[in-house]
């Protein structure tokens, strides 16, 4: 193992910034240092597996995951193990979330809402087919690449919490479970919001046991009937992928995906959770006591093309789950001055190496309000300062970074033509 410019290095790949985290995981950016292939790398805690007594489930899932091969679906490509984490090495997909484009225009045209319903009804129905549910299909599940084509991540290592809860439960359907979440999915693609919504819980449990929901105005007959078909709150009674795909209205302009095979090897999965494993095979993890350098592909995929002022503002219009901003402070000293802000809003803060954990103490929408703080370093005076929400609601975590930015306009750097509105960083322009 070596490390070099505040890297982390694991086996043959350097990791770079966190991309996402959960209870179980975490999800990191890095690259392969001997083909420079950019990669996800998904990082287990192998106690909370262990604790969990889920080993052979999630033994059995990478082991299907690594067999599938499918356009719509990220791709694993390796597993490895430390003494304390399994490292899952995937697809990197650089374009953003299918729903940041119902963020920012409302909704979609009806074939652009088909097109992605179908090529996520594809990866789904392939899953299935080789007994791999999804079970918590969600808006940030689906990426889109490159080329804006629909990519599903997590199939069969989605919320582990969430499979304590159902894997014993004999009466879950994970196929029809999944199929229904398409649906909520295809709904709020043609509307821009869920077919379902109350501010409680057990009302909101009626409203999807009684299908209390209904069609915008714009959606056409065809698919109206179809959504319905798709909510059926009765999984006996709901339809099924193969008469989904037969429909009409999904049919239209619908192209089958293509398939490729492949010989893969599962020693790696199978070696994971072995304790008599010779040690030497074990992956080292170790960092530098610095901030993470970003390089410049990093840099380009947190962001829109080359604008930095796009990289380093707030976009307006929507709301994301992590915002940045860029500083010319020393990183200590922007820690301890997001530190000393967040302090007085009612944050318990945890500092470890360049990161921060802002833990909220009161009760949100969406339960307690965490928020993941990270400085990287992109030249030697100036620096990237990323805040993530990593638990509770997305629209509290906006509203938590438009009052903490306020205390913290002299850590902000604004680039040379832009002023400081806000929370955003805005290019002035020429009338």
């Amino acid at each position: 193992m070596s490390v070099s410019g505040g890297r982390t290095r694991v086996g043959r790949y350097d990791l770079g910034r966190t991309l996402g985290e959960g209870t179980f995981a975490k999800v990191k950016f890095a690259r392969n240092v001997d083909s420079g292939e950019n990669v996800a790398i998904k990082i287990l805690d192998k106690e909370k597996v262990l604790k969990h007594k889920m080993i052979a489930q999630i033994k059995r899932e990478i082991s299907t995951m690594k067999l599938i091969r499918h356009p719509n679906v990220i791709r694993m490509h390796e597993v490895m193990a430390s003494k304390t984490k399994v490292y899952i090495v995937m697809d990197l997909v650089t374009g953003g979330e299918l729903f940041d484009k119902i963020a920012s225009r409302g909704r979609l045209k009806e074939d652009d809402a088909r097109k992605y319903f179908q090529q996520l009804i594809n990866a789904v129905d392939y899953c299935h087919s080789r007994g791999v549910y999804h079970r918590d299909l969600k808006p940030e599940n689906l990426l889109l690449d490159a080329n804006g084509i629909l990519k599903v991540s997590d199939f069969g290592l989605s919320a582990l919490s969430q499979q304590v809860r159902v894997i014993s439960n004999k009466g879950y359907d994970g196929a029809k479970a999944d199929l229904w979440s398409c649906g909520v999915i295809l709904f709020i693609l043609m509307a821009g919001y869920l077919p379902f919504e109350d501010s409680n819980l057990m009302p909101l449990y009626k409203k999807i046991f009684k299908a209390d929901f209904s069609c915008p105005s714009w959606f056409s007959t065809s698919a109206r009937k179809l959504i319905k078909k798709i909510l059926d709150p009765n999984p006996s009674t709901r339809i099924t992928i193969a008469d989904l795909i037969n429909n009409e209205w999904f049919k239209k302009g619908y192209q089958p995906p293509r398939f490729e095979t492949a010989d893969v090897n599962l020693d790696d999965v199978n070696s994971i959770f072995n304790e008599s494993e010779d040690p030497s095979q074990l992956v080292v993890e170790r960092r530098e006591e610095r901030p993470s350098v970003m390089n410049a592909f990093e840099l380009i995929s947190t962001s829109q093309g080359l604008n930095l002022g796009k990289l380093f503002e707030k976009q307006s219009g929507s709301v994301k789950r992590e915002t940045r901003f860029a500083s010319r402070l020393p990183a200590n000293e922007i820690l301890s001055k997001i530190e000393a802000a967040a302090g007085p809003m009612g944050f318990n803060v945890q500092k470890r190496n360049y990161k921060l954990k802002l833990q909220g103490e009161n009760p949100g929408r969406k339960g307690q309000l965490a928020i993941a703080t990270e400085v990287f370093e992109v030249t030697p005076s100036l620096y990237m300062v990323e805040l993530r929400k990593s638990n509770g609601d997305t629209l509290e975590f906006h509203k938590f970074y438009h009052s903490i930015s306020n205390g913290l306009k002299d850590v902000m750097w604004k680039p040379e033509g832009s002023i400081v509105e806000g929370d955003e960083i805005r290019h002035q322009r020429s009338p």
